[in-house]
């Protein structure tokens, strides 16, 4: 799967997101952050990996109401949650070093385990949107 944009590819993420089984991978980050734009393309040759995950890139200016009471401090913040029907938690909310390798390690060790973390309902916000 590409990484989606959450305007432009609307119906796409939306029918990703409506699977059911699709784990959810939402790079947090900023337009006007050189750092963000520098992740964005690793981002996506990591999408490009996984077509399994749902890989979405949120700008967290326009869609700051998404994010709950979360403030988004450090770039770039990653969210990884679960399918709804493995109960949809989040497995990681948080700031990473703009490193690609520290998220790849993530999903192909699978280091997630089974902690869960308190993450704003993004999942909902996308597949409303």
């Amino acid at each position: 799967m590409p990484v989606f944009d959450p305007v432009a590819d609307r119906s796409a993420l939306a029918a990703a997101l409506a699977a059911g089984n699709t784990r959810l991978v939402a790079c947090l980050c900023a337009e006007w952050c050189g750092t963000c734009r520098e992740y964005a393309q690793t981002f996506e040759q990591l999408a490009a990996k996984h077509p399994e995950l749902c890989f979405v890139w949120v700008d967290i200016e326009t869609h700051a109401d998404w994010l709950d009471d979360h403030d988004i401090e450090n770039f770039p913040t990653l969210l990884v949650q679960d399918a709804p029907q493995s109960a949809g938690q989040a497995r990681f909310f948080g700031p990473v070093l703009p490193a690609i390798g520290i998220l790849e390690r993530m999903l192909d060790a699978d280091v997630l385990g089974n902690a869960t973390v308190a993450a704003p309902a993004l999942r909902e916000h996308l597949r409303a949107a």
